[in-house]
């Protein structure tokens, strides 16, 4: 892999990271067009501490209070909002590697993430911010992000619906959905480490591995930027459209 393919999936993966669009789906689609098939997991990881050093960046203020006060009202909704996830990474993991190495289901992942997000553009708009959520309504959200284990079903996407159809406002939805995906990137970062290193490390160039990394942190933040400023106003269905697309194109070839 040269340092322009790592730039390329570097932006990929920042931007499909928030963009609800499915980042795991874009990059195996990414590594088969540039044959990387070899880069494997170790790429996945250092693209992923790309995207979560754009969240730490985007949050840092709100994460400085959270160090400050750890035992607040916000900390227990992040938990409970995780455990969904933890609790499906540790029981499927294996299986969930095995069709994301694959990629046998990702067409099918594409359309059914466009449908979740057409349905949710068409619920009633609500009006719960972040502090007017309940413990349930965040394990109701934690759930719909638990579902993304699967490759190519978006996790902004997911987290996105599960607070609309908690009657959240938009903007809300997807700040509190990006920021849900902290300790979600962390751990997954954590659990590749571990898999890195007991096994085979690719050689990848180190220049490769920097290009990709910076270029998932940078354009990782544009998209948060992006994406909670977009939903405030507009339409799901332009990215319901994409992934429709995608996952048609996908299933012909």
């Amino acid at each position: 892999m040269d340092w322009l393919q790592a730039i390329i999936l570097g932006i990929i993966q920042g931007l499909t990271e928030f963009l609800p669009i499915s980042s795991t789906g874009h990059l195996f689609l990414g590594r088969k067009l540039f044959g990387l098939e070899e880069a494997g997991l170790f790429l996945d990881t250092m693209l992923h501490i790309g995207t979560f050093i754009a969240l730490i960046v985007f949050y840092k203020d709100i994460l400085l209070k959270l160090i400050k006060n750890p035992f607040s009202r916000l900390t227990l909704l992040l938990i409970v909002g995780t455990i969904p996830a933890v609790i499906a990474g540790v029981l499927f993991s294996d299986f969930f590697d095995e069709i994301s190495k694959t990629g046998v289901t990702i067409g099918w992942e594409f359309l059914i993430t466009g449908l979740f997000l057409w349905f949710a553009d068409s619920i009633k708009k609500g009006e719960k911010k972040v502090e007017d959520l309940t413990l349930f309504d965040s394990l109701f959200i934690g759930s719909f992000q638990a579902f993304a284990i699967f490759p190519a079903i978006s996790r902004s996407a997911m987290t996105i619906v599960g607070a609309i159809i908690r009657k959240m406002d938009k903007e809300a939805a997807a700040y509190f959905s990006f920021l849900l995906s902290i300790p979600a990137i962390f751990g997954g970062v954590v659990f590749q480490m571990k898999d890195i290193y007991t096994g085979n490390i690719p050689q990848i160039s180190f220049l490769s591995m920097l290009c990709a990394t910076i270029a998932s942190a940078i354009f990782g933040y544009i998209a948060v930027k992006f994406m909670i400023s977009f939903v405030k106003k507009r339409s799901l269905k332009i990215f319901a459209v994409y992934v429709f697309a995608l996952g048609l194109v996908v299933l012909f070839i």
